[in-house]
């Protein structure tokens, strides 16, 4: 390896304390370390579970162009809908887009095998919006922004 190229590779990786054999470095790149973290818990849980079908679930909300308008980023594991995103554009809002959005991911997951579904919003978002479909609040983060809450809902499909 070149100087130049550890020279680099040193500045990527900042070493924050060594014990034994192992270092440990805060990482400027996610994308390596991630892969054999998600490959270890991936394994690790097969070995308490067993194979588990793991599915994302996308929905999304177009206008007569065909351009997306909103939608819904989501994911089933263990009979569990985790809904990740959503986002609906103001002109689409107030019209039942929402509610619309919401049954589509919720039937789509209960075709699945899903039996329950769960998501957070922030307190400047749409907790209510969710309470109204059947969502009930289980965790809530106080202050989560300055000012704000983070609510955890969930909801048996």
């Amino acid at each position: 390896m070149t100087a130049a190229r550890m020279s680099n590779l040193a500045a990527r990786r900042r070493s924050v304390s060594s014990r034994g054999a192992a270092k440990y470095a805060v990482e400027r790149r996610q994308g390596e370390t991630k892969r054999a973290v998600l490959k270890g818990l991936i394994g690790y849980n097969r070995s308490k579970l067993g194979k588990r079908g793991h599915a994302t679930l996308t929905v999304s909300i177009r206008n007569r162009k065909g351009a997306i308008a909103g939608g819904l980023v989501g994911s089933i594991w263990l009979d569990w809908l985790y809904v990740n995103l959503v986002f609906i554009d103001d002109r689409y809002r107030g019209g039942g887009a929402g509610r619309r959005l919401i049954t589509t991911a919720e039937e789509e997951a209960r075709r699945r095998g899903a039996t329950h579904v769960y998501l957070d919003s922030f307190t400047f978002q749409a907790p209510d919006f969710y309470k109204k479909l059947g969502y009930r609040e289980f965790g809530r983060l106080q202050d989560f922004p300055p000012g704000h809450d983070r609510v955890f809902l969930t909801k048996a499909l």
